[in-house]
């Protein structure tokens, strides 16, 4: 296992939240408990342009974080893409977990229109749609697929997390999701999704809540743990 991960951030400023300083902080208290160093760089969207393959390779794990709308959707995509396709440990957060599922519904799915409905209202299909009942700064019970890698990272089948969120999966897509390879393996109370998964990538997945905001030093989130013990592994293969 490598004792150094280089971890790229995908996201824009946001000028009411300073999300990048509390990912930094949660990765840290992960790191320290895996006795491994961690760096962090920023990637604004707008960077995120034309070929990236290079610039990205870089990386040893992306997080895609939850400041959205981002500038350049389309680059936190590509980004998002690279992970999926070239099996870099992946986490998205909030907007990180609803760019994950529209990146998989337009090129996987084939549903090239597929969008967010913040930011395109008249999207058609709108795979990401405002939630009946938002979940912004709550914390709220998660029931987890007990076969799945989430269920055996957090050790159990259900949890309690924080959300600062108002948009989520359109329920009509569940089902076509779980047709190309995404698993919803996290739901809440009313059956919503809240976490997605790739089964077969070596860790991809996204959640609707914030893990990093739950973090402490004493106590590193299991999830974030988890993708960085995953990067420092395939890190430490390559080396």
């Amino acid at each position: 296992m490598a004792r150094r991960v280089r971890t790229g951030i995908i996201g824009d400023d946001h000028p009411e939240i300073d999300g990048y300083a509390a990912i930094r902080a949660a990765l840290v208290h992960s790191a320290s408990v895996l006795q491994l160093e961690v760096e962090t760089v920023r990637l604004p969207t707008p960077a995120l342009d034309g070929e990236i393959e290079d610039t990205l390779s870089q990386y040893d794990a992306l997080w895609c974080g939850p400041w959205g709308p981002y500038v350049n959707t389309k680059g936190a995509m590509r980004a998002i893409r690279y992970a999926r396709e070239s099996k870099v440990p992946f986490l998205g957060t909030c907007a990180g977990f609803q760019h994950a599922v529209i990146e998989y519904a337009r090129s996987v799915l084939g549903l090239s229109q597929a969008d967010h409905a913040e930011s395109n209202p008249g999207a058609d299909p709108s795979v990401i749609a405002r939630l009946t009942h938002p979940l912004l700064e709550r914390t709220a019970a998660i029931v987890l697929d007990p076969m799945s890698r989430t269920s055996r990272i957090y050790r159990r089948t259900s949890a309690a997390e924080k959300y600062r969120c108002a948009y989520g999966l359109n329920p009509e897509f569940l089902a076509p999701l779980h047709s190309g390879g995404l698993r919803v393996t996290g739901v809440n109370e009313t059956g919503g999704a809240t976490i997605v998964e790739f089964p077969d990538h070596p860790f991809f997945l996204a959640t609707l809540f914030l893990p990093e905001l739950t973090s402490r030093p004493a106590a590193p989130h299991p999830l974030i743990t988890a993708f960085l013990r995953t990067a420092a592994e395939i890190a430490g293969m390559r080396a």
